[in-house]
């Protein structure tokens, strides 16, 4: 209990646990919820009811009705505890409002019986009407949990209503995956081949190649790289996007005031150029003031900072134009504030004015880290993440700006709160800006392989997500935490997983095709494509004059089934 000493009130409901019969629960995989945040008059209902545990005063209960949380404290409806089990995922809903004052930030913790508090999700709410709050939790074992709600307001009243909690074993979680990846990052195509004439072509067959995935499964890469020819080809068999963990970064290139050198970063720029590997930029200036270059640190006159550090945003943003997909701008700028306590609050706002006003085609990220991998964060909480990339675009002249979300993943090697990670997602998400896990990371522990797979698939399976980057490399990198092969380069066991999603999304050129034969009297021969751009080649085993190649490119913003119309000339 000591966070409720600690200045955060954790109004308690100890609530009965009931099986229902209609259905108020919000689907953690629902594409209608996923990026809800309005605040809705009333809120909806919902028909899903396998699976579902109502949270509710008793039996009797429809849980229609509005519960009313005081902070002040006292233990209320005081029932029986939840019996969670180990091995299983728990999502948490529930819609909530303030009956009195405005946005304040409510949550949903989960104690056990040792006393221990896992936070499961949290939502801006506001006064007058419901917002929904998300989350959950993965229990590392089975027992009892109470359930409370956080506001960071102890004297917030809260209303909420229809609160749920649904439970899934890890191969229905994973089914949800699964169905909701056939939604967000493949599409059905069917093919009709003609004459010119019209008249249809029987038993084409149809070569499919994908030469260049939607979705991109990144890793990062350091100097090391440049040292051995192993490392390079290694990383170029496998990686279609990258970034550099140092050596884009100020302390790097200018190590002495107004000698800047970029020779280990345009080396490691040309390397991922002469083999096709997209360059994300890290980092144009980093808010920690312990990362500064140490001539920096000594500067006392803000002025002085203001002019060093436009040289820096100029110098790094003129020389990498045009070349890279998007640019770390003010890293970590939630947790640290150094250009703000120099340069005055709206110190980044300024910053990607800059940056927007140097490069208007790249992608200018807010990048973060405890964000979706610690439910217990207070700094960068997703909300507040959200929240800083409205206030960045809100400044004059940003409106334009090509914004994106930067999520770090650095996870600790425990079992990952899938749960929460969607709910944080999804408030991410919200914005409609692209989504990036940008330094995915965990240190070594027995279950790293499997963990690692959960989370990646968790962000592959999110609506919002475009794409990954993993801290990882072989052991010459020296990534000391993901460690995909030995100095060998033969797979560790988390390599093993890498390398199998990234076949298994299409992330580099695939050697073998998709091959099928055209029946068009047979609707069951449309085929499901990931996004991305393909090689198709149609032929027949019978006519050999018959054969034409075109280029498709297959995206998330076609209907549910595209017809390609091919016309031969035979």
């Amino acid at each position: 209990m000591k966070n409720i000493n600690n200045g955060i009130f954790l109004s308690m409901l100890c609530l009965l646990l009931c099986l229902v019969h209609w259905g108020i629960a919000i689907d953690p995989f629902s594409l209608s919820y996923s990026l809800q945040t309005e605040c809705v008059m009333k809120p909806p209902r919902s028909s899903l009811k396998q699976g579902l545990l109502l949270l509710s005063r008793s039996v009797a209960d429809h849980s229609d009705q509005e519960w009313e949380i005081d902070g002040n404290g006292a233990i209320r409806e005081m029932a029986q505890r939840i019996q969670l089990q180990q091995g299983n995922i728990y999502s948490f809903s529930a819609w909530v409002k303030l009956r009195e004052g405005n946005n304040n930030k409510v949550g949903v913790v989960f104690r056990s019986e040792n006393g221990r508090l896992v936070h499961g999700g949290e939502v801006r709410a506001k006064q007058g009407c419901w917002s929904l709050l998300k989350g959950g939790i993965v229990p590392n074992v089975s027992g009892p949990v109470d359930i409370f709600f956080e506001s960071e307001d102890r004297e917030a009243k809260i209303s909420a209503k229809n609160l749920s909690l649904k439970q899934f074993s890890k191969e229905e979680w994973k089914l949800k995956q699964d169905q909701l990846i056939e939604k967000i990052r493949k599409h059905k195509v069917r093919f009709e081949v003609t004459y010119k004439n019209k008249t249809a072509v029987k038993d084409a067959v149809i070569s499919l190649t994908q030469t260049k995935p939607s979705f991109l499964l990144g890793c990062a890469m350091n100097f090391r790289i440049l040292q051995s020819e192993g490392y390079r080809k290694w990383f170029a068999s496998r990686f279609e996007i990258t970034s550099f963990t140092n050596e884009m970064k100020w302390y790097t290139t200018e190590k002495v005031r107004g000698q800047e050198n970029y020779t280990a970063a345009d080396s490691m720029l040309k390397f991922a150029e002469e083999n096709e590997i997209l360059v994300r930029g890290h980092t144009v200036l980093w808010d920690d003031p312990k990362m500064q270059p140490s001539w920096v640190k000594n500067i006392k006159d803000p002025e002085d900072v203001r002019n060093v550090t436009l040289n820096r945003i100029n110098s790094v943003m003129k020389r990498y134009k045009g070349k890279l997909t998007g640019w770390d701008v003010v890293n970590e700028n939630l947790h640290w504030d150094y250009f703000e306590k120099m340069l005055g609050v709206d110190a980044s706002s300024r910053f990607y004015n800059l940056a927007y006003k140097l490069d208007p085609g790249v992608k200018l990220f807010v990048n973060e880290y405890n964000t979706i991998e610690n439910p217990r964060e207070v700094t960068a909480a997703p909300i507040k993440v959200k929240e800083k990339m409205e206030e960045i675009l809100a400044y004059q002249g940003n409106e334009n700006i090509k914004g994106a979300i930067g999520a770090q993943g650095h996870f600790s090697p425990t079992q990952p709160n899938l749960a929460y990670m969607r709910s944080a997602l999804d408030t991410l998400g919200s914005l409609g800006l692209p989504v990036w896990l940008t330094e995915l990371d965990m240190p070594k522990c027995p279950n790293q392989a499997k963990y690692v797979e959960e989370i990646l698939r968790e962000a592959y399976s999110h609506p919002a997500v475009e794409g990954i980057i993993i801290f990882a490399g072989p052991e010459v990198s020296g990534f000391d935490k993901l460690t995909l092969a030995d100095k060998d380069f033969n797979n560790t066991e988390t390599g093993d997983v890498i390398d199998k999603l990234l076949n298994e999304w299409h992330q580099k050129n695939s050697e073998i095709p998709i091959i099928f034969t055209v029946d068009h009297e047979n609707k069951e021969e449309d085929v499901s494509l990931l996004h991305g751009l393909y090689n198709v080649n149609v032929s027949h085993p019978q006519i050999k004059n018959l054969s034409t190649s075109l280029c498709l490119e297959v995206t998330k913003e076609m209907g549910p089934r595209q017809v390609v119309g091919v016309v031969i000339n035979a």
